[in-house]
């Protein structure tokens, strides 16, 4: 029983030890942070601007009340007395027990879909970017080993001449094999079976003769 806990909590230790989970639980961490923000962005900067800009073209009506109604319940009071805005003469209306379409909330959620797709695309660009610089930085430096790099900034060499010594040793590995590329060309290929059983066979026939 002891063996098998043993097995059981090794097992777990090398699960949650995993890069991809723990980047899981980063990106989780992060995502929920992020929610947030673009939560705030939406609710506290967008959203006004928009109602302004709805309130200057309707007249008085923002994104939070832009409803579709399919069945309009009139507010009432304790005596069931319908209850009229103050300003307007109308009758209110009670959302609780109104069917409509709630538009504003629709184009909230299209926002904060465009937000996070528009921020998830910056941030993808930028890790592609610093990808590809490292890419290139790598294929520069690619003819020197990792201690050969270090060899050469503690001796105080700058980045310059650190690329010029690597392309000096991409061109000498160049042409190094050019050279060893070309000595394999000029050695004739090696005979064939059929083709040594032929000059035994004209051997001996020869020693015969």
């Amino acid at each position: 029983m002891a063996k098998e806990k043993k097995g059981f909590f090794k097992e777990f230790k090398e699960f949650i030890a995993r890069g991809n989970v723990v980047d899981m639980a980063v990106g989780v961490i992060i995502g929920g942070a992020f929610s947030a923000i673009v939560t705030a962005l939406t609710n506290q900067i967008l959203m006004p601007i928009i109602n302004w800009v709805l309130f200057m073209i309707t007249g008085g009506k923002g994104l939070e009340n832009i409803y579709t109604y399919l069945h309009q319940a009139p507010l009432v009071d304790e005596a069931g007395k319908t209850i009229v805005d103050a300003t307007t003469g109308a009758p209110m209306i009670d959302l609780a027990n109104s069917i409509y379409i709630d538009w504003g909330a629709f184009i909230t959620a299209i926002i904060n879909f465009l937000l996070i797709a528009l921020v998830l695309f910056l941030i993808i660009k930028v890790i592609n970017r610093v990808h590809e610089g490292a890419a290139d930085a790598k294929a520069k430096y690619a003819p020197l080993t990792k201690e050969e790099f270090k060899q050469l900034r503690h001796e105080g060499k700058n980045r310059d001449e650190i690329l010029a010594i690597a392309a000096e040793k991409r061109a000498q590995a160049e042409a190094e094999a050019k050279a060893a590329a070309e000595a394999a060309a000029a050695v004739p290929p090696a005979p064939t079976t059929e083709e040594l059983l032929t000059q035994i066979r004209d051997l001996l026939k020869t020693k015969n003769e």
